[in-house]
């Protein structure tokens, strides 16, 4: 029989890096860890060595950069929306650490 799989969008932070461990034993299960990119400047390879370390079986990198831009920057932009009323959008949502 094979194990249960549990899929835990990772940042690489210490929060998600106990969740790794904590989800393994509780659920006595194989973690399958994903990082997405949006351009946010993280090391990608690092994040996996890490996913890695804390015991996921499998690390997922997604490059989603173009995705990101086309479909949430450049709408905001052209919507000149606000974040909490005051904040040109743009700026907070490349904001992402």
């Amino acid at each position: 029989m094979t194990r249960e799989k549990i899929v835990l969008a990772y940042s690489g932070g210490l929060d998600t890096s106990v969740a790794v461990q904590w989800l393994k034993e509780k659920h006595s299960a194989d973690i399958v860890t994903v990082t997405v990119d949006v351009g946010q400047g993280d090391d990608m390879a690092a994040i996996e060595r890490k996913a890695k370390a804390t015991g996921a079986v499998k690390h997922y990198s997604i490059d989603a950069k173009r995705e990101f831009i086309e479909d949430y920057v450049f709408p905001s932009i052209k919507a000149n929306a606000l974040y909490e009323g005051s904040i040109h959008s743009a700026q907070r949502l490349g904001d992402l650490s």
